[in-house]
C-alpha cells in the first residue's frame, strides 16, 4: 500500500520525514527520506526498519506466528477484539485518524479496530509494529492497508510527535514515554493484560507461565509518570478447545520460547476434549497526563 501522505513516519536514522520513493511498477514498495536513507518492503508487504544491531529481544518464531494466526483466526478471542475496538474507535479524529498497534503480532486486534471504524464510515491510517518478521508476514496479509514495520518498541518509535489518536498494546511491551510522545492531545492508550487465573487450568496441563505477582501494581507505577488511568474493563471468555487449539494457545505465547509445540501437544495428548479453560483479561484505557 502507498504510504499515506498524512501519516508522519520518520526515518529511524535521521528523524526526517519518510515518503513513498519512486519505484518501478513491478518493484517493491519503497520509503525514503530527504537524506537518502531508504527502506524497501519485503515481498510479503512489511518494512524492516531495524538497522545496525537490530534488537536484543527474542522475536516470535514462524511456528509461534502460525499458532497465533490459527487460534485467533478461529475467533476464540473475538469478545476481546470487540472490546479493544470499542475503546479505540470513539477516540478517532474525524479527519486523518491514525492508530498505532505496538506489538501487532499477526494483526488480528488491529483488524478488529479497522473493521469497527469502517462500519462507522471512518478511514484510519494504521501502523503495526513488531519485532517478529514472521508475525508481520501474516499481519501484512491481514491488514494490507496498514504500514507494518519490524521495529523494537523500546527504541524511539519512527512517528512524529502527536501523530496518532490511539496506541494499542495487547500482551506486548510498553514504552510509556514514547506512547505519550506520539499520541495527540485527545488520544488514548489502550492496554490489554491478563488477570489472575488467566488460563490457569491450561497452564497446569501444558507448563505455560503463570501471572506474576504484583504485575498490576508495576503496570500502574510504570504508567503514572506519563498517563492517567481512565477506565478498566474486565473481559472473561470461557473456552472449550480441541487439543490442537489448546496446543496453539499455549505455544503462541511466552511458553513458545521455552518449549516446542510437539512437547506441549504431548502434554495434552491424554486430555479429554473439549479442553476447558477460562481466559481473563483487563482492558485499560489511559489518557496522556495533563491533557483533556
Amino acid at each position: 500500500m502507498p504510504l499515506p501522505p498524512d501519516l508522519p513516519l520518520l526515518c529511524p536514522l535521521c528523524l526526517k520525514p519518510l515518503a513513498d520513493a519512486d519505484t518501478r511498477p513491478s518493484g517493491p514498495a519503497r520509503m525514503a527520506c530527504s537524506s537518502g536513507h531508504s527502506f524497501d518492503a519485503a515481498r510479503q508487504g512489511y518494512f524492516n526498519m531495524l538497522v545496525g544491531k537490530g534488537t536484543s529481544f527474542e522475536a516470535d518464531t514462524a511456528e509461534m506466528a502460525d499458532a497465533r494466526s490459527a487460534f485467533l483466526g478461529a475467533g476464540k478471542y473475538a469478545p476481546l477484539a470487540r472490546e479493544v475496538a470499542a475503546a479505540v474507535v470513539p477516540c478517532l479524529s474525524p479527519r486523518h485518524a491514525a492508530v498505532l498497534d505496538a506489538g501487532t503480532g499477526t494483526g488480528h486486534y488491529l483488524r478488529a479496530v479497522l473493521d469497527a471504524a469502517a462500519e462507522q464510515g471512518r478511514t484510519v491510517n494504521a501502523v503495526g509494529l513488531d519485532i517478529s518478521k514472521f508475525a508481520l508476514r501474516r499481519a501484512a496479509r491481514l491488514n494490507p492497508e496498514a504500514v507494518n514495520l519490524v521495529w523494537d518498541v523500546w527504541k524511539r518509535i519512527p512517528l512524529a510527535d502527536g501523530s496518532v489518536d490511539a496506541v494499542t498494546v495487547i500482551f506486548a511491551p510498553r514504552n510509556p514515554a514514547e506512547f505519550a510522545r506520539v499520541l495527540r492531545p485527545h488520544g488514548r492508550l489502550v492496554v490489554v493484560t491478563p488477570r489472575q487465573g488467566h488460563l490457569s487450568a491450561l497452564a497446569a496441563l501444558t507448563g505455560m507461565l503463570g501471572i506474576e505477582e504484583g504485575k498490576d501494581s508495576r503496570l500502574a507505577a510504570a504508567m503514572a509518570e506519563h498517563f492517567d488511568a481512565e477506565s478498566a474493563t474486565d473481559v472473561d471468555i470461557p473456552l472449550w478447545l480441541t487439543r490442537r487449539q489448546a496446543a496453539d494457545l499455549a505455544f503462541m505465547g511466552p511458553a513458545g520460547h521455552h518449549q516446542g509445540r510437539d512437547a506441549i501437544a504431548d502434554r495434552l495428548a491424554g486430555s479429554p476434549e473439549p479442553v476447558a479453560a477460562d481466559a481473563k483479561f483487563r482492558v485499560l484505557a489511559y489518557r496522556p497526563k495533563g491533557r483533556l
